[in-house]
């Protein structure tokens, strides 16, 4: 099953504002999902670059997303320290980071993907984890996923 992922800031496949990069406010821009499937006990999102030069660029990395969310707002506030059970963990970022670091290339256009998955259950991971433990964390237990790519050029 998929998960349909849209964003009021940007349409699939085209240009994301610069308010939500480097060179704007780097800010989160809102997302929004429909219906997971029955099940669901949680969402992760990623958020990352593959046409970086050295590899792709983890931008975002959210976990433990409670399953009775169907979106993120705007400028999204969280930090590492969200320990609470009904919290959304954020892990680290390829800049080490536990926030969102918005698209900022080095030159050229980038293609930016956001991945949301429906999972069946809870990451038993403490936020920083990186997107490599998430992953594997994740593996086996992703219901649906979504996708929204949106591109950037400074």
């Amino acid at each position: 099953m998929s998960l349909e992922l849209t964003s009021d800031a940007f349409v699939n496949g085209q240009s994301i504002p610069a308010k939500y990069a480097c060179v704007g406010k780097n800010i989160s821009p809102g997302l929004a999902w429909n219906e997971p499937p029955a099940g669901t006990q949680s969402f992760a999102l990623i958020v990352d670059d593959p046409d970086a030069p050295f590899g792709t660029w983890v931008h975002w990395v959210l976990f433990n997303i409670p399953a009775d969310r169907r979106s993120l707002e705007e400028d999204l506030p969280i930090t590492e320290k969200n320990v609470d059970p009904n919290a959304i963990y954020v892990g680290k970022n390829s800049s080490g980071n536990t926030r969102y670091d918005g698209p900022c290339p080095p030159s050229g256009t980038h293609s930016y993907y956001f991945k949301l998955y429906a999972l069946d259950n809870v990451i038993n991971l403490l936020p920083g984890a990186t997107k490599e433990q998430v992953l594997k964390e994740m593996k086996g237990h992703i219901r649906a996923q979504g996708e929204l790519m949106g591109t950037f050029s400074k």
